[in-house]
């Protein structure tokens, strides 16, 4: 600086100096001050009161908005949070996954630390990128709602962060209004006040709706997205997998990348898109690295995506309805219990409808876990041998032969598998669990022999008759056998359930009905009986008013096998809460019906069914051997076939039938209805074997109890056998429960005489020549009640006088005398031999053969009506009735003769001569003696020697004579045995039994 320079300086310094210190500075200084400082403390004040009042009314508004809601604790924020729905999921036996139960939204509950670092982190960068960071609202959030609900914007934007999209997902609603967020604003500082950011978190990932599965189906929550998506848990999901579950909340089906019906959308490209704005926001905030970022990004996520996958629903379409039905079912009980009722109050419909609703909804919507009884293996083998079966039968109608078929576990009672079917697309009604059919003659052993041997009116040994009946029931009854026939005269229990004759099991059902024996059908699970059931005659053969399912039906048959207790057959295991609660567990509940002796005694009559009866076919089918019980069935006109069998372990049974009943008669492949029905059950048991052979084939039998003997019997009568009845051959002996065994000796056998007209022997009359008689034994009907006579239409009939039953004719068995001498004969000759036909009356008895008028032979009706001739002479033959009346002879014929010399011939004429005339005395003689009014003698003429009669073991009989004397034998007994028809069977529902 220079010296001018310095001179000005301190002149204008000098200036400055005296203008501050001057007094009329200092008096304007003080105005001015007290202007600036008054001016700013009115602004300081008027910001003060406007920013009161602004806030205030700011606060006014807000507390007026917030009014209703009320101040939630933690618990019930955690009750509200929390209280999501998830669905419910099913499990095979031994915990095998099934899948899960159809609901609106798919849902599965995942907890923090199974979920990915790279999901969560897409997730708070995409929707929240401050969520560790603010307690739970944003100011700039608020205030840009506050400035959109003021300024009327056509855009209004929500809440930002993560806890309030929580609280409006769980306890809000979606409205877009200034109301709804400012309690959003409210709740979400409380929540986090009370809650970690990690559980918010979670809670967040559980409840986000993220469009659709590969099934179709709506899912929420990333561990059914990252399943039904990709195919993954949601802890294994990969960053771009990732990235594309976190930006599906903002458009769940819009990004989502399948249809409805679960295929894959053809256009990607907006999933994929926002799957990559997800990208750039996780690297923008540092979550990944530029070469992960450059790396996803360019990943194809579409070979991620899983194509349509089957829901449980759609793969076991019949099991998982039954689970479904079963569980229902089981909570209705549990929740009304709960609610203070009785499951007896559940009869009322309305109470019922309202608990079934409820806990419908809560299967579908929390999450249970629901344990079953079914193995996997063994119903996915049944369900493809079902597919597979070459011989159900023609399609009639346009129906097919449909199939129901269940396995059940005797002593604990599970269900371990079944058939519901052959096609749910086409037939969703449930042929093993839900369909009512008339049972056949399974019916037999559970009402009939079972009851009638507990109650001691039955044994093995029992005798009935076996020939056609009349039974009175309102209308007259007349059960028939299988094909009309099959009549023994009498037969054993055993035998008749063996062979599954009809007649023989209604007779001893009428010896019980009077001791409601339907009553151990209810004891047996038996659902659907009416109180008609209880009295209907032909509920022995299986005529039930509403019909049975197959389920009950096995499981009935399970009682024999468990000693003679009953256990309700069952499926669901247990269910599961989803904080793994167990609020059901199944406890089997035995129900004595039978007593362990007639348990084994009923067993071991179906053991016969299937080693040499009516099911007998099956054993060549089966790949093991097992110790089986069983019994066939076929209900009224063919329309149901049946097969049920036991062992030590395990029942089974199939059924086969049309849902709109018709008949299944007929062959198809060879083979008729019973045994494709019997070929079915080994087919399906052989599969169960080959994964469960232990389960299926045990190694024990059955084992007999004690209180069981081993009795001899009379087999006409049941009682202890006599001498007489011994002497004709009719001795068995069969198993007794021991207090119940024969102790009566029988005492209906007499010495006496019949005779036989073809193959029928009725009583001998006093008049009744003896040539024509045979010693044997007489019974009496009716000394014979217990076997069902009163019932019989012909006692005679019951003993048929076969060579079985060792010569025993009843002696109500009479041929009536016509009032006249029968008619004469008429005979042919040829090749050295006479014969002739059954005479055509019905009292004829016997012949006689004469040779040049003298009695040669006398032959009974019975035998082979033929006579080989000598050499030479004239024959006739002459007919004789039951009190000894003589035809007039028949037409003569010759035999051969040699020539002889006319002395030979003149002496033999003599001699000739002389013998007609004694022939004739004694003819004269036998008439008086045989039909002479006054006659009371029992004196039989003898009998003659009858060196030329032809007997059934003559070396020379013509074997072309006897098929046709045997082929009118046949025929006699077809005109006698009569049929049993449509229009006998006046009960809707009679069975006509197989085999």
């Amino acid at each position: 600086m220079n010296n001018n320079q310095k001179d000005r300086f301190q002149t204008v310094w000098k200036q400055l100096t005296r203008f501050f210190q001057s007094e009329k500075t200092h008096k304007n200084a003080r105005v001015t001050y007290q202007v600036i400082w008054n001016l700013t403390l009115i602004l300081i004040i008027v910001g003060i009161l406007g920013f009161s009042f602004a806030g205030g009314v700011g606060a006014g508004y807000f507390a007026a908005l917030v009014n209703d809601e009320p101040v939630r604790s933690k618990e019930d924020l955690k009750k509200d949070i929390y209280n999501y729905e998830e669905t419910s999921e099913v499990y095979f036996a031994n915990e095998v996954y099934l899948g899960k139960l159809k609901s609106d939204l798919e849902r599965e509950e995942v907890s923090i630390d199974k979920v990915s670092k790279h999901l969560k982190n897409a997730v708070i960068a995409t929707e929240d990128e401050y969520f560790y960071e603010h307690d739970g609202v944003v100011p700039k959030a608020i205030l840009r709602a506050i400035y959109q609900e003021f300024s009327n914007a056509t855009v209004q934007s929500g809440g930002s962060t993560l806890t309030q999209q929580l609280i409006k997902n769980q306890i809000l609603t979606n409205e877009v209004s200034f109301d709804r967020k400012a309690k959003e604003i409210l709740l979400a500082l409380r929540v986090e006040k009370f809650f970690e950011k990690e559980e918010i978190l979670e809670t967040y990932l559980n409840v986000s709706t993220l469009g659709r599965n590969s099934s179709g189906r709506n899912i929420a929550g990333v561990e059914s997205a990252a399943e039904g998506i990709f195919g993954v848990e949601a802890k294994d999901l990969t960053l771009p997998q990732s990235a594309f579950i976190a930006g599906l909340p903002q458009s769940p089906f819009g990004y989502t990348p399948y249809t409805q019906k679960g295929k894959l959308k053809e256009n990607q490209e907006p999933g994929i898109n926002r799957m990559k704005t997800v990208l750039k926001r996780m690297y923008s905030n540092g979550y990944i690295t530029k070469e992960e970022y450059d790396k996803a990004r360019t990943y194809d996520i579409t070979k991620d995506f899983i194509g349509k996958t089957e829901m449980p629903s759609e793969k076991y379409p019949w099991l998982t309805n039954e689970i479904e039905k079963r569980s229902i079912k089981i909570l209705s009980v549990s929740l009304a219990k709960e609610d203070g009722y009785e499951e007896k109050d559940l009869e009322n419909d309305d109470l019922k409808a309202q608990y079934l609703a409820l806990a419908d909804r809560k299967l579908r919507q929390n999450g249970y876990k629901v344990y079953t009884t079914v193995n996997k293996k063994i119903y996915d083998k049944m369900q493809e041998v079902t597919k597979n079966y070459p011989n159900y039968g023609y399609d009639k109608a346009g129906e097919p032969v449909e199939a129901g078929a269940i396995l059940i576990e005797n002593k604990t009672g599970k269900i371990i598998s079944f058939v519901g079917g052959r096609d749910f697309k086409r037939e969703q009604t449930n042929h093993a669990t839900a369909s009512l059919r008339s049972n056949g003659s399974t019916m037999k052993p559970l009402l009939v022999y079972g009851p009638g041997i507990e109650l001691g009116k039955i044994s093995p040994g029992s005798v009935s008759a076996n020939v056609p009946i009349s039974i009175p029931a309102g209308k007259m009854w007349r059960p028939g056998n299988y094909g009309g026939g099959s009549y023994t005269g009498v037969t054993t229990a055993r035998e008749a359930l063996k062979n599954s004759y009809n007649i023989p099991a209604a007779l001893f059902y009428m010896k019980i009905i009077n001791n409601r024996p339907a009553s151990y059908l209810e004891k047996m699970g038996f659902s659907t009986l009416t109180e008609g059931d209880y009295s209907n005659p032909a509920m022995s053969l299986g005529a039930m008013t509403n019909g049975v399912t197959v389920e009950e039906n096995v499981n009935a048959f399970g009682t024999f096998a468990n000693s003679g207790d009953f256990i309700d057959a069952y499926m669901i295991d247990k269910i599961v809460s989803k904080d793994g609660e167990v609020i059901y567990q199944h406890k089997a509940k035995p129900v004595n019906v039978f007593s362990p002796q007639a348990a084994y005694l009923t067993l071991d009559m179906m053991r016969d069914v299937v080693n040499s009866g009516t099911a007998a076919s099956v054993r060549n089918r089966l790949a093991f051997s097992s110790d089986w019980a069983g019994k066939t069935g076929t209900s009224q006109n063919y329309q149901d076939a049946w097969f049920v069998a036991t062992n030590p372990n395990v029942s089974f049974g199939t059924w086969l039938g049309y849902d709109t009943p018709k008949s299944l008669q007929g062959t198809y492949n060879g083979l008729e209805y019973n045994k494709r029905n019997m070929y079915y059950w080994a087919d399906l048991i052989n599969a169960a074997y080959k994964v469960e052979p232990k389960l299926v084939d045990p190694d024990k039998r059955f084992e007999m109890p004690g209180g069981i003997v081993s009795r001899s019997f009379c087999g006409v009568s049941g009682l202890l056998p006599s001498s007489s009845c011994q002497k004709a051959g009719l001795v068995k002996s069969d198993l007794f429960i021991a207090k119940y065994a024969p102790s009566r000796a029988d005492n209906s056998f007499i010495d006496g005489q019949y005779v036989s007209v073809g193959s029928k022997r009725y009583a001998a009359l006093p008049q009744t020549p003896g040539e024509f008689t045979s010693g044997g034994f007489m019974l009496n009907p009716e000394s014979f009640g217990d076997i069902g006579l009163k019932y019989v239409d012909d006692p005679g009939s019951v003993i048929p006088g076969s060579e079985k039953s060792g010569g025993v004719v009843g002696t109500k068995a009479k041929l009536n005398d016509n009032g006249k001498a029968p008619d004469p004969l008429s005979i042919t000759i040829s090749n050295g031999k006479i014969t002739w036909g059954l005479h055509h009356e019905g009292d004829v008895v016997g012949y006689r053969v004469y040779k040049d008028g003298k009695k040669v032979a006398s032959i009974n009706a019975g035998e082979n009506l033929v006579y080989k001739v000598g050499s030479g002479g004239s024959y006739y033959v002459t007919a004789v009735d039951i009190v000894g009346k003589e035809s007039a002879p028949s037409q003569h014929v010759e035999s051969g003769a040699k020539k002889t010399s006319s002395k030979e011939d003149s002496t033999k004429n003599k001699d000739d001569r002389r013998k007609d005339k004694i022939v004739n005395e004694v003819k004269k003689t036998d008439s008086k003696e045989e039909n002479g009014p006054d006659k009371n003698t029992d004196k039989q003429p003898e009998k003659d020697i009858q060196p030329e009669k032809e007997t059934e073991t003559d070396k020379e009989k013509d074997p072309v004579q006897d098929k046709e004397n045997t082929d009118k034998e046949i025929q006699g007994n077809d005109k006698n045995q009569g049929t049993v028809n449509d229009q006998e069977q006046e009960t809707d529902k009679v069975e006509d039994e197989e085999e």
